[in-house]
């Protein structure tokens, strides 16, 4: 259930089409029915209405059958947009077969369904991403296409690290015209503080594993942008490009 489905027994209500005493019953089981239990999973339907946004699959870990299976569960119960992240090509051949409406992105590992072809993204309310090197993308892959599955309109800006900082300051005028930003980077994470200097926009600093050995998996670049010197840099975890995806769609929709 979502508010589209509260407005519309809202509606019933005012044409005298269904009663007070239903409208409370509904509302008092809608926790206990949004949720199924598929065995190895108890889907959240009620997510959608919480958070405007339908439950959303980590498919790491996963099998191939346990992911198409949420994967319906959703689709038949939800009116948003779909998305399994960190999913293989194997586990999208599967659910593809099955649920043809269903798009992979390669880079991102994302397997999603996009409901909202039609939505009318903000252009005043751009959120760019900013990637330190190229093999940062991947990770910035994945914050781009949630944070547009999410309604948002999204901006890139990909390469652009300290070690020829020069090709940074060629996109000032985006970094400038961001009402959000999503930094990403590998190494020694340098680049958040960077960017953190040149707007009063949020940064979201997101760490990649990228880099040789002393930068430990991404812990020296975490490290690193947690004690930014920059003021209005947060830090979500190693690699989470989803996570500072919904981030910055949580902080573009304030108003």
């Amino acid at each position: 259930m979502n508010e589209e489905h509260i407005r519309k027994l809202l509606k019933l209500y005012k044409e005298n089409q269904i009663d007070e005493e239903s409208i409370v019953s509904t509302l008092k089981k809608l926790p206990v029915k949004a949720v199924e239990n598929l065995g190895f999973a108890e889907v959240d339907h009620y997510r959608e209405l919480r958070q405007g946004f339908p439950e959303v699959i980590y498919a790491a870990g996963k099998t191939k059958e346990q992911v198409l299976a949420i994967f319906q569960s959703l689709y038949e119960r939800s009116d948003g947009n779909l998305m399994a992240t960190r999913a293989s090509r194997e586990q999208f051949d599967y659910v593809h077969e099955k649920m043809p409406v269903t798009i992979y992105d390669e880079a991102a590992k994302i397997i999603y369904v996009d409901r909202n072809k039609k939505i009318v993204r903000d252009s005043k309310r751009t959120i760019l991403i900013v990637t330190a090197g190229t093999s940062d993308i991947p990770v910035a892959e994945e914050a781009r296409l949630t944070a547009y599955l999410w309604g948002n309109e999204v901006k890139t800006c990909y390469d652009c690290g300290v070690a020829g900082i020069h090709r940074l300051f060629a996109h000032i005028d985006d970094i400038e015209s961001a009402n959000v930003l999503i930094v990403v980077a590998g190494m020694e994470g340098a680049l958040a503080s960077v960017v953190g200097g040149l707007t009063d926009k949020p940064v979201l600093a997101v760490p990649t594993s990228v880099g040789y050995g002393a930068s430990f998996n991404g812990l020296a670049a975490l490290l690193a942008m947690l004690n930014s010197c920059a003021a209005g840099v947060s830090v979500v975890n190693i690699d989470n490009g989803f996570g500072a995806g919904v981030l910055a769609s949580k902080i573009n929709r304030l108003r």
